[in-house]
């Protein structure tokens, strides 16, 4: 197991970075939402350069907004090794287009959504990626996971730790599995 001992700095001077997964839709071939984000999870551990170091609980969440979908399965992933946001969102977008999502409608049901949550600490405001996420701070399905593989994350851009982060979320429909 990995020590993280600078911010978002593995021992060995690795960038950390964080990929947050969900899935609430079976795949092409029927694959439950579960099978669908652990392949997800092996093919990300395969891209050259990344390592996948651990993974956080499953989590059950109701979709957000809350609407007429099944529930969403989410983890996140910490990730250590070089790449650029470009690279790893492209890496992403494939992953996610070979499990069969369709983008279009903004939080439609999908069978894996893949977002990169934090990257080193890295704040980047680009038409292709914002970085940190910009909802993360507002997404229980976000921050209990996270908590779980940095519990001592601090928000890049807005200097706040994990815990007062989700001290101060309103009620969400989340539970661990």
């Amino acid at each position: 197991m990995s020590v993280i001992t600078a911010r978002y700095k593995n021992f060995d001077g690795a960038p950390i970075h964080f990929v947050a997964l969900g899935a609430n839709l079976p795949g092409p071939n029927g694959e439950p939402p579960r099978a669908m984000c652990e392949h997800a999870i092996l093919a990300i551990d395969q891209i050259p350069s990344l390592h996948v170091e651990a993974r956080s609980r499953w989590f059950s969440t109701a979709p957000i907004p809350a609407g007429p979908q099944p529930r969403y399965l989410n983890a996140i992933i910490r990730l250590r090794g070089h790449v650029t946001p470009e690279a790893l969102l492209k890496d992403l977008q494939r992953l996610e287009a070979q499990a069969g999502r369709l983008r279009g409608e903004a939080n439609a049901a999908r069978p894996l959504d893949l977002d990169v949550i934090d990257m080193a600490g890295l704040v980047r405001n680009a038409p292709d990626l914002i970085l940190p996420h910009p909802r993360a701070h507002l997404r229980a399905f976000v921050l209990l996971p996270l908590r779980d593989v940095a519990p001592g994350w601090v928000h890049p851009s807005l200097g706040v730790p994990i815990d007062a982060l989700l001290q101060n979320l309103p009620p969400q429909d989340i539970w661990p599995l």
